[in-house]
């Protein structure tokens, strides 16, 4: 697992090539009457930071032409179409961790173009999970996603529930630092149908990341030292056994192996889940009044740890790539560069996705002063930020969810066993991997 430690904030610095080693000028640089051709992830979120291009183009001289903005599902399938096409014409790309590795070979090394200041300014979790075989094939944008743990603060503050629970399991009730505690209040808070201890996504890459963050949490491996499914371990059984024994006791909505995100997302709202494991984007929703009945009584803290002492901690971010194809690969990577600045970063995390540069964390903390719900929220994911770790860096990825999570859902329905389900899905995902030639 790569922690994410915290960075040194840099200067603006540039680069100019001098036998591929970069050296200081001034960034952005002029490229004039250069045009850089992009292919961007699409969505009104990500429009404000699209409108500080003009800046890019008036400071360098040179213009960008948007090809096309769709979502990440969508901009995936496009350009594995261009590969198989052979139209890789275009500069920069949009990219993501869990996407990446799907297609390494077409992008450029960043180090190469970018001064190691700026590089060495990201939180180097993000960079080490931006750099395939070697090569940094992206730069971090705000984008950055974690999960910690949201919870209903009054059930926590009842003395009526406090000293039930204590007589019940032993220890005080208080906000959970581990699964185990987890488990045991998700069931004590449980009163279906009207309310639920906890809830998780339970289907498609959704479950099968969460599995795999419990399979680490448990001092287990997805995949092992030679790329061979080892989630079919004991390990794998615990963390398996953690989502079917929640549901086995009425302690998850009924529907939960159907629940993606926003489901996720709109139950702790509704004031009926005690417990919620969420990404960071969610944080000003659930504490808005118009939106959320819980508004005013969120607590937030860092994930919990699992028997290992492993905190869980899977993680992905957006970034920007340069493609090995592109004519002027100075000027895509001062856009990348400009895309993924303090800047733009202080701008997108604004709307409160968290950035992935060390000073602007330390800016976000800042002005969240005297807002405690916002600083608990910052604090909380920066401590987070800190346990986070990747998916596997195989370009199987998503194929191996698809396969893997029909699977964990039929133990947690009860159709299979954990160790059952477990080893259905290592045979198939050795399948996949052995069709590819990975193994």
């Amino acid at each position: 697992m790569k922690k994410l430690l915290a960075g040194v904030s840099a200067g603006v610095m540039g680069l100019v090539m001098l036998g591929g080693v970069a050296a200081a000028q001034e960034l952005p640089g002029k490229f004039d009457g250069v045009t850089v051709d992009a292919k961007l992830i699409g969505g009104q979120q990500y429009e404000a930071l699209y409108a500080r291009i003009a800046e890019w183009e008036k400071a360098t001289g040179a213009k960008v032409n948007v090809l096309s903005k769709k979502n990440h599902f969508e901009l995936d399938k496009e350009i594995k179409s261009d590969i198989a096409s052979g139209s890789i014409t275009w500069c920069v790309a949009s990219n993501h961790s869990s996407f990446a590795p799907q297609y390494p070979d077409i992008y450029t090394d960043l180090t190469a173009l970018l001064p190691k200041a700026e590089i060495d300014a990201f939180v180097p979790g993000t960079i080490m999970g931006s750099t395939l075989d070697g090569k940094l094939i992206m730069l971090p944008r705000a984008q950055f996603d974690v999960s910690a743990l949201y919870y209903q603060k009054s059930l926590y503050q009842d003395d009526a529930k406090k000293a039930a629970f204590k007589e019940k399991y032993g220890y005080d009730l208080t906000p959970p630092d581990t699964w185990q505690q987890v488990a045991d209040q998700a069931t004590f808070f449980a009163s279906p149908p009207d309310f639920y201890g906890t809830q998780f996504a339970g289907k498609e890459e959704a479950i099968n990341g969460r599995f795999y963050e419990m399979l680490v949490a448990e001092g287990g491996e997805y995949l092992d030292a030679d790329g061979k499914p080892a989630f079919n371990s004991e390990a794998g059984v615990r963390a398996l056994d953690w989502f079917v024994n929640l549901y086995k006791a009425k302690a998850v909505p009924a529907g939960t192996t159907n629940y993606l995100w926003d489901d996720l997302g709109q139950g702790f709202a509704s004031g009926t889940v005690a417990l919620n494991l969420d990404w960071p984007g969610w944080a000003g929703f659930f504490n808005d009044p118009k939106a959320s009945k819980v508004a005013g009584n969120v607590g937030v803290k860092v994930q919990p740890m699992g028997s290992a002492k492993v905190r869980t901690g899977w993680s992905g971010h957006h970034g920007f790539s340069v493609t090995e194809a592109c004519a002027n690969k100075e000027a895509a990577a001062s856009l990348v560069w400009f895309l993924t600045n303090e800047d733009s970063q202080k701008l997108e995390s604004a709307a409160g996705p968290l950035p992935t540069r060390s000073a602007v964390w330390d800016f976000n903390i800042k002005a969240a002063e005297g807002d405690a719900y916002r600083t608990e929220v910052l604090k909380a994911f920066q401590e987070a930020a800190q346990n986070a770790f990747a998916v596997p860096q195989t370009p199987y990825w998503i194929e191996i969810s698809n396969a893997v999570y029909p699977e964990l859902q039929a133990a947690i329905l009860g159709d299979k066993t954990s160790k059952e389900a477990l080893d259905a899905a290592a045979a198939k995902a050795t399948q996949i991997l052995e069709d590819g030639g990975a193994l």
